[in-house]
């Protein structure tokens, strides 16, 4: 098609957040936006366990979690696994750069999040994406090396 929509990379999304209605807000905006919501879950294993169970093709992650083990961790396993991770977080550790395929800084509104899921699918298709307000994109994403 000619003037038809670019096929998105991204369609596919789990969310990683341990604020509850944080993780409401972003599954419902998410799904508004169109994007399939694979689970929602709040600590490490869970997000683990999701990987395990289903096709990923993002994930959404703030850097705390419930649990001992952090969205640090979380980011370490998706680069693993070849899965790029989005921190959303107020906080972005200062090795961000290494583990993600970029960051959203809270708070964020729900047009700063359609854009920088925007953003990424079009990172990921190798394209220079206008970023939102409040985010960054890294040059190396979690598909580059694992």
């Amino acid at each position: 098609m000619l003037f038809g929509k670019r096929k998105r990379i991204v369609k596919r999304i789990l969310v990683i957040e341990d604020e509850p209605l944080t993780a409401f807000d972003n599954e419902v905006m998410i799904k508004d936006a169109g994007y399939e919501v694979v689970a929602t879950h709040d600590d490490f294993e869970e997000a683990v366990a999701a990987l395990d169970r289903d096709k990923v093709d993002l994930i959404l992650s703030d850097v705390r979690l419930r649990g001992k083990k952090t969205g640090i961790e979380l980011a370490r396993e998706a680069k693993r696994r070849g899965v790029p991770l989005l921190f959303v977080t107020g906080h972005p550790p200062d090795n961000a750069h290494e583990l993600a395929i970029g960051c959203l800084r809270k708070p964020y509104s729900e047009r700063q999040l359609r854009k920088a899921l925007e953003a990424v699918d079009q990172h990921l298709a190798g394209k220079r994406p206008k970023l939102p307000e409040g985010m960054e994109l890294y040059e190396a994403s979690s598909r580059d090396s694992a």
